[in-house]
């Protein structure tokens, strides 16, 4: 589905229709006014009738037949005059009403569509932006999950069995990208290192449509999930039997159990080569790897236990989770030999890049052609001094032997050569995209893993780094990507370090006392909690206690549906 135009701008073709109902009024108005005056200036040119006098105490003399005549005409003209101009106003009134709630109830810039049921009203600041930040992260959240069920459901079926959930997560996607941004040109500045736009909305009504379409996207994204969750339970069919499903489980645990030990030998080797900047961000991989291994472990034990026992529903429930954590443990994993791969590719691309700078150097300096036309010439020199003090400093890190970070080295190079502007090699456009991808990935495998604690900020800026990583090859853009995707890293540690451990209490108790709930996680006594912090952390239980549901393919209605009939 392509992403519905922006929204909140009356379309051209109403102005018309309000033109055509000012002017009705105002005829209207008109016309009750000389309908009011006409009967009272009648009645002004008539010849006035005088009332008997008195003569004594007895009752007056009846007024001649005249007088009763010019009274009631007088009382009934009056009547329907003021019954139009009555009719004229409510008219004028309720239309007045009507187009104010359609210019209210419009979400983005651009019309098309009206603002959702469940963001209409929201007319305190406070509350719209509590609720959109809250869409954003469900949104997400069930766009991750369902990415992560979709791929257990396509090794067991097949790319083409699995292609229209396939479609419908990509159109969730979409919705929620465009949610993200609108959120980031909202004029809020939830992004870290995001400028709001030129054009953001300063004024409440934009800022409340602006929000109210950041609602909209997110709900349209949780709509296609859950209209697509019925028929991807009937495809993987789990109410049947869980026997096909858990195999496909336990062999993927299997495979990362075997790469677990092989990561840690490839972080030692890390650790040897090159500066710890360098493997900073897949620090504690191998152990998070391990955390969650052991809480699939636990899983898939209690999902062949309840099958055996025909409790179909607790079946599913602790399958769902065993699948999350082994997803997850397949991220950390996947991120230490990514990172490993990049850090030799970028050391192999050191010695290059240097050359290409020293090329751009030179380009500036040949002459005024070289220079970009709205740059100073002083403003140049002082570009090609900062350059040379970093290519010093490279050259220095290289000639002294010791351990260095190579993609710090070349983001860097990169960097300082780009305001330069001459372009003329590629090996920088080379360097910035490996860097780029690098820290897009690297964050991109954080917020996955911790989304359980994760706020919408980070994730808002991490989405622009993917945008732009995506769309644009200009180095400018990618050295945008790389330092919107650091920010996001840096917010979402940050969250991580708030939320601190959701679910210490529940641990201790579902484990040793007999306050634990059997929940998915087993009997009270059972070692059904290990690694549940963790799985908590990364969204694999929708909440802090191992009895919680696990998230499973869908939107905000349907993720919870395997609780097992144990839901916290």
């Amino acid at each position: 589905m392509t992403s519905s135009p922006a929204r909140g701008v009356l379309p051209r073709r109403a102005i018309p229709h309000r033109c055509v109902r000012a002017a009705r009024a105002v005829l209207g108005g008109t016309a009750g006014l000389m309908w009011l005056a006409l009967p009272v200036m009648t009645i002004n040119n008539g010849t006035a009738v005088a009332a008997a006098p008195r003569s004594g105490p007895g009752p007056a003399a009846a007024p001649t037949a005249a007088a009763p005549g010019q009274d009631e005409t007088s009382g009934a003209d009056l009547v329907l005059p003021l019954a139009a101009v009555g009719a004229v106003a409510v008219g004028a009134g309720y239309g007045y009403v009507r187009r104010t709630r359609r210019a209210r109830t419009r979400t983005t810039p651009g019309g098309g569509h009206d603002e959702p049921a469940e963001a209409r009203g929201l007319d305190e600041p406070l509350e719209a932006e509590e609720r959109a930040r809250r869409s954003l992260v469900v949104a997400d959240d069930c766009v991750r999950t369902s990415r992560e069920e979709l791929a257990f459901a396509e090794a067991r079926f097949g790319g083409a069995a699995v292609a229209p959930f396939a479609a419908a997560v990509r159109e969730a996607g979409t919705e929620l990208a465009a949610a993200f941004a609108v959120r980031l040109v909202s004029g809020d500045r939830t992004a870290p290192a995001a400028p709001a736009a030129p054009t953001a909305p300063t004024d409440p009504d934009g800022l409340r449509q602006a929000r109210a379409g950041v609602i909209g996207r997110c709900e349209e994204a949780g709509r296609v999930l859950d209209a697509a969750a019925g028929d991807f339970d009937a495809l993987r069919g789990l109410d049947r039997g869980v026997g096909g499903a858990v195999r496909v489980a336990e062999t993927r645990f299997r495979a990362l159990t075997g790469r677990t030990a092989a990561a840690e030998s490839v972080l030692a080797g890390l650790a040897r080569r090159y500066a710890p900047s360098a493997s900073d961000q897949v620090t504690g991989h191998a152990e998070q790897a391990r955390d969650r291994l052991m809480f699939a472990t636990v899983h898939l034990n209690q999902t062949r236990q309840s099958a055996d026992r025909d409790e179909r529903d607790a079946a599913i429930a602790h399958l769902r989770a065993a699948e999350g954590a082994v997803a997850q443990a397949a991220v950390f994993l996947d991120g230490i030999e990514r990172l490993a791969a990049a850090l030799d590719e970028a050391a192999a691309l050191v010695p290059a890049a240097l050359s290409g700078a020293e090329a751009e150097r030179a380009a500036a300096r040949t002459g005024p052609a070289d220079v970009p036309a709205d740059v100073p010439a002083g403003e140049t020199r002082s570009r090609v001094l900062h350059l040379d003090g970093v290519l010093a400093s490279v050259r220095q890190e290289l000639a002294s032997g010791r351990p260095y970070d190579p993609l710090d080295a070349l983001r860097r190079i990169v960097a300082a050569a780009t305001p330069l502007g001459t372009g003329r090699t590629g090996v920088l456009s080379a360097a910035a995209l490996l860097v780029a991808r690098s820290t897009v990935a690297g964050a991109a495998d954080f917020v996955t893993t911790h989304r359980g604690a994760v706020g919408p900020e980070a994730r808002t800026a991490l989405a622009e780094a993917e945008r732009l990583l995506a769309v644009s090859g200009a180095t400018a853009d990618l050295l945008s990507a790389d330092t919107l995707a650091r920010a996001a890293r840096e917010r979402a540690e940050q969250d991580v370090r708030v939320h601190g451990n959701p679910c210490a209490d529940a641990d201790v108790d579902a484990i040793g006392s007999p306050t634990g709930g059997p929940g998915i996680s087993g009997t009270p006594g059972t070692p059904g909690a290990a690694g549940t912090a963790g799985a908590v952390l990364g969204g694999i239980l929708l909440g802090p206690s191992p009895t919680a549901p696990p998230a499973s393919f869908g939107g905000p209605r349907t993720r919870a549906r395997h609780a097992g009939g144990r839901s916290s």
